[in-house]
Formats: structure tokens, C-alpha cells, sequence
């Protein structure tokens, strides 16, 4: 994974946010944030039944709760405009992509549950159309249900069941609005990761994304706007803008499990999804989170940033730019936590390290810093 940086900005146009494209969370945070203060609230009602909540989960990609053995972990993730991608792909070439659009979605909910430290156990899906025409595709519909299943099987994880509403008036007529939840199972409790044994001197070790996985898909879709041949664009590959963006969202459960069976427990995890980068600061501890190494950036995702006129540090704070997934691991085991990640089909690289010191991300090959102010979800 060598470092690669995407083109500063494209001159035809003036830069593309992703304000433009319909997502501000300089608006949607501070709803998150109020919605996280009334459900702390909450938590009494978990103890009324002899249990405990684990409060360092709240504000964290999953919640947990200790049930005496062992902890339950719960997280719920809806896949996003993606699907919109696939429907206009499937106009323009006859193709049926929703096999990977339903990895995305379970992707969305798993990625986020093993954070925490927890081994995905049931998954339930939640697919609410526009009208009940939509279910008669069956060669789109066989396909969801299809790759849903493969999803669950790379995880090892129950499909439970789920809902499937006709919401005509809701959701759009012809769409699919998609999401899953996911709870899973944290034992031996040893297992919990949280954050709470994240010290300086910790290793960072970065897992590849796909593409642009299911974070930034506004933005990516505004961009065919902007290009001649919209969807069909060729990339210097020869591969499409729509197939690279419908490339599935990689699985990181493989991964964390493995880590375990080799006795390395992550001292913490994020998802780098929406937000981007910036992500490597959720948790509320203030270290210094120094960057020595980047991995390889997508071809799909230079290309957005190169059309959008993005800068590194734009880009960087939206998108994944090559990396899924984050663990922070003792130094010593970081060079194994690479290894077994690449038994799994997932390059992975040592990317920095944890000082003591300011709440900041820096970047260093870039020149980038993030700081506290800069992510905002607690």
C-alpha cells in the first residue's frame, strides 16, 4: 500500500462540497449529539431488569450492554443513496448490481457492531420499497436476497429475519430504502473494546477499503453532473464511474476475528465512514494520532476528489481514501495485526502511532491536521 494522493482539484468547475450535493453535518451532528443526551437517559430502564449499560459504548459505533458473562453489542446502519447508483447503472447497462448492494448494507451494520470488540450473531434486514411493484423484479429482487445471504455467511452471522414495507407516498415509487441491524456477542468480556486501554505508544494499522464503500455516495452522485458521459465515464482502468462505485463495501468481521483467535485484542477500533479521516478522532480521549504512512488511494475515489475540485485535506475529511477500517493495537503486535489481515484478503498497513499530547489527527505525508473541533458527535 504506497502512498498516493489525489489530484488538488480539476480547474474546469469550482469545487463540488458535499453541502452542494445534500448532506450538512454541520446540521445533522448536533441532532446526534442531542439524541445521544436523551438516550443516556434511558439506561435506568436496563438496570430495572438487573443489568448495566457499558457507558464508554455511548457515542461509539455500537452500544453495549453487561449481562453478567458476557456483553451484548447492537448497532442499526442504513445503506444510503447507494441503491440509487445501482438503479441507474442497471438502466444504462441491463445489469443487476444489487448482490453487492446488499453487502454494502450489512457491511454498514457490521463494520460498526465489531468496534466494540463484538462477534456479529444475528443480523435482521429492513427493506422498505416504494410501492409493492418493486418486488417484481425477480431477477433484481433474487439478487438482494442472494448476496444478503453471502454477506452473512463471510461474517458467520444468523439472518434472523426482517421487515419488508410497500411505504408508496414515503419511499419513492421504483426505490428501495435499505438498512440492517446487528447484535452481536462480546466474550469473553476481555474482548470489549472501548477505547479505555488505548495508551500512548499504541500502533496504528490501517485495513483497505474497496472503493467508496456506502459513505460519500451523494457527492459521488452529484459528480455526474458534471461528467459527459454521467455513469459511463471510463476511469483510466477502463472500468465505468458507476461499477467502480457499486464495487461492495469490504467486510472487516473476518478480520477481528481472526485478531482474537491470535490473541490480539485492539485496544480500539473505528469505521471510516461517513466524516472520513476524521473519524480517527471519535474517541473523547485527547491523544495525538500521528500519520507516517497512507495507503494507496482507490482509483475511484482520486477521480472524485480530481472532479470535485477537493483538495487533500477535502477529500480526506469526506471520503475513506483507501482506508476502511482503523485498530489501534500494542506496537509489538501491529506488524502481526498486518499479517493477519492480509490472510484475509485485506491489504493493511502500520500507519502511525499514538502520542501523548493535543486531540489532533496529523497526516504527515500530506500536511494534513484535524483537530477537536473538527468532529463533533458526542
Amino acid at each position: 500500500m504506497n502512498a498516493q494522493t489525489p489530484s488538488s482539484s480539476d480547474n474546469s468547475a469550482a469545487p463540488l462540497s458535499y453541502e452542494q450535493a445534500g448532506v450538512n453535518y454541520d446540521l445533522i451532528d448536533p441532532l446526534k449529539v442531542s439524541a445521544q443526551r436523551a438516550a443516556a437517559a434511558t439506561a435506568q430502564h436496563v438496570a430495572a431488569h438487573g443489568f448495566a449499560e457499558v457507558a464508554a459504548s455511548r457515542g461509539e459505533s455500537a452500544y453495549v450492554v453487561d449481562v453478567g458473562p458476557f456483553y451484548i453489542a447492537s448497532i442499526v446502519e442504513c445503506l444510503g443513496s447507494k441503491a440509487l447508483v445501482a438503479d441507474e447503472m442497471a438502466q444504462l447497462t441491463g445489469r443487476s448490481f444489487y448482490q453487492g448492494i446488499a453487502q454494502d448494507t450489512i457491511a454498514m451494520a457490521v463494520n460498526d457492531l465489531i468496534t466494540v470488540g463484538a462477534t456479529p450473531l444475528v443480523v435482521q434486514a429492513y427493506w422498505a420499497a416504494g410501492g409493492s411493484d418493486w418486488f417484481s423484479d425477480a431477477q433484481r429482487a433474487q439478487a438482494l436476497v442472494a448476496g444478503w445471504k453471502a454477506a452473512c455467511d463471510t461474517c458467520g452471522v444468523a439472518w434472523g429475519g426482517g421487515e419488508t414495507p410497500a411505504l408508496a407516498g414515503i419511499v419513492e415509487a421504483g426505490r428501495i430504502d435499505l438498512a440492517a441491524s446487528c447484535t452481536g456477542l462480546i466474550n469473553p468480556k476481555e474482548r470489549l473494546s472501548v477505547g479505555d486501554k488505548m495508551a500512548a505508544g499504541d500502533a496504528i494499522v490501517l485495513l483497505a477499503s474497496s472503493g467508496i464503500h456506502a459513505n460519500g455516495l451523494s457527492l459521488a452522485r452529484k459528480l455526474t453532473e458534471r461528467l459527459p458521459q454521467g455513469y459511463l465515464t471510463p476511469l483510466a482502468s477502463g472500468q465505468t464511474y458507476g461499477e467502480a462505485l457499486l464495487a461492495p463495501t469490504t467486510l472487516y468481521s473476518p478480520v477481528t476475528e481472526a485478531l482474537y483467535k491470535a490473541g490480539i485484542t485492539p485496544h480500539y477500533c473505528a469505521n471510516i465512514t461517513g466524516h472520513g479521516w476524521r473519524k480517527l478522532l471519535r474517541h473523547p480521549a485527547r491523544f495525538t494520532y500521528r500519520i507516517h504512512s497512507v495507503p494507496a488511494v482507490p482509483e475511484v475515489l482520486k477521480f472524485i476528489a480530481q472532479h470535485a475540485g477537493h483538495d487533500d485535506r477535502e477529500a480526506y475529511s469526506t471520503l475513506n481514501m483507501g482506508a476502511g477500517f482503523a485498530l489501534f493495537v500494542r506496537a509489538e503486535d501491529a506488524q502481526r495485526t498486518v499479517e493477519i489481515a492480509q490472510a484475509q484478503g485485506i491489504p493493511a498497513l502500520v500507519a502511525g502511532s499514538v502520542e501523548e499530547g493535543e486531540k489532533q489527527l496529523l497526516i504527515e505525508p500530506l500536511s494534513i491536521r484535524f483537530g477537536d473541533d473538527d468532529l463533533q458527535l458526542r
